[in-house]
């Protein structure tokens, strides 16, 4: 025998994810077969059966949110998607443009990923307005003149950069783009009268021991300020932070005052890991499959929590849609999954056998990686949202005056490309411990059963939202 159908469509997630582990101890091909009555009706043939897909090892049902109020929200209105051509981001942009928004505008950095997206929904949506754009959230000039031109009433903040080995060794950049980028597109946004403005997080910025964790943290804290200073009725005191001024940028003529009545809502979402998007490790796996191997593991032990792009995106929309303005929205993602796990699952899907016909290595954890992405500060607690799979993170309080009068420091500090811009981030992010560590080779060993006592394990149930 050398392939085996899974034929039991109606069976659990978490039954399935048994049966395929039964199914993995041997060396045949395993396909997913379509429910007989598929086959009968004619909607699928034998020959188009799917593979197993990774998401099957998961061990939970997808979460199907009900997206309604979301897109009453977003239709007949102008929407504005930053980093647009992203993993998450062109997500986004494909959910909203099925969904009758007045203009959908995405903007993008890198001019490959978003035109590929633009052709796709102009494929699809031949009457949408679609406005495809680019620009750096770093130029201020720039976004005011988007902003000032299409006057968006959302923006999905969606622009960073979030590969953690490459922000440690150029951590000015991670501070320029993620931190000082969102701090003028959230300034831009309040200056015109957008009405909510969403910033993608990540759960690396949860205590974090890396810099684009802390950057990402500096985001939520931007978002954080400029809502406390809105609901004080004292937004004027949000200082502008430009890199050019006068003739030679926004200045005081291309810079409008902030309206008598700032009402913009800020609020930041964040997730972890997402399956299939770039730089994540399911591709990354396959890649190396494809080419015999070795397939390489950090660390035996890794833990990382997991939703697919759909997942992902559907309920940072849902999320916005609940904002008042300040929050940091938490998502239920059930239990952890193991990389190592993973991967052998992976190798064996593709009809291999870990350790025999593909070799994993086991590299070690890079500059500051964790072995366990936690879901929240000891110091947050959690409230209940109307929607069981999202609650709302109390977050760990800061003086904001002191925080914003920081920021030009920090941008003047990463423009300057400076040596000690982690000290400066770490005064100002209480929960920043740098990984300076160096990098350790784990052993080439199998895995204990458990990577560590029951009771240091993540608790279930609980996960901030990320993108990233």
């Amino acid at each position: 025998m050398s392939k085996i159908f899974l034929a039991i469509p109606s069976a659990s997630a978490e039954d399935k994810r048994d049966i395929i582990s039964i199914c993995n101890e041997t060396d045949c091909e395993l396909k997913q077969l379509p429910g007989i009555y598929q086959l009968v009706l004619g909607q699928v043939t034998v020959s188009a059966m799917r593979d197993v897909a990774i998401e099957d090892l998961l061990g939970r049902e997808p979460i199907k949110a009900d997206l309604s109020e979301v897109f009453e929200y977003i239709n007949g209105k102008t929407v504005l998607v930053t980093g647009g051509g992203g993993s998450i981001g062109s997500e986004l942009c494909r959910q909203i443009a099925a969904h009758d928004p007045k203009q959908l505008v995405i903007l993008d950095i890198y001019e490959n990923s978003v035109y590929a997206v633009q052709l796709e929904l102009r494929a699809k949506y031949p009457e949408l307005d679609l406005v495809t754009l680019i620009g750096s959230v770093r130029d201020s000039r720039r976004m005011y003149e988007i902003f000032d031109e299409y006057r968006p009433q959302i923006v999905y903040h969606a622009a960073a950069h979030k590969h953690v080995p490459l922000m440690e060794d150029s951590p000015c950049e991670a501070i320029k783009n993620n931190a000082i980028g969102t701090y003028k597109t959230a300034y831009a946004a309040m200056a015109h009268g957008c009405e909510r403005f969403v910033l993608i997080s990540t759960d690396k910025a949860v205590n974090p021991t890396n810099i684009m964790g802390a950057s990402k943290r500096i985001c939520e804290m931007i978002i954080q300020s400029f809502d406390a200073k809105i609901k004080a009725g004292k937004a004027s005191e949000i200082p502008r932070l430009f890199t050019h001024y006068g003739a030679e940028g926004p200045g005081e003529a291309r810079s409008p005052k902030l309206p008598e009545n700032v009402r913009t809502e800020f609020v930041a979402v964040r997730f972890g890991n997402v399956l299939g998007s770039n730089g994540s490790v399911i591709p990354i796996f396959k890649k190396q499959i494809e080419n015999g191997g070795p397939v390489t593991v950090t660390h035996p032990d890794i833990i990382r929590y997991f939703m697919t792009i759909p997942e992902a995106v559907s309920l940072v929309m849902l999320a916005g849609t609940y904002a008042h303005g300040g929050e940091i929205f938490v998502l239920d993602m059930g239990s952890p999954v193991r990389i190592d796990s993973l991967a052998r699952n992976l190798i064996r899907l593709c009809g291999y056998k870990p350790d025999k016909d593909i070799k994993i290595v086991y590299t070690g954890l890079r500059p500051g990686e964790k072995l366990y992405e936690e879901k929240l500060m000891a110091e947050e607690g959690l409230r209940k949202t109307a929607n069981d799979l999202i609650h709302i993170g109390c977050p760990i309080p800061f003086d904001n005056d002191e925080f914003l009068g920081q920021l030009e420091e920090l941008m003047t500090a990463a423009y300057g490309n400076e040596k000690d811009i982690r000290e400066l981030v770490e005064a100002m992010v209480s929960t920043y411990h740098p990984d300076n560590s160096p990098v350790s080779v784990v052993p080439d060993h199998k895995p204990a059963e458990r990577p560590r006592p029951e009771t240091e394990m993540p608790a279930e149930g609980e996960l901030i939202l990320s993108a990233g």
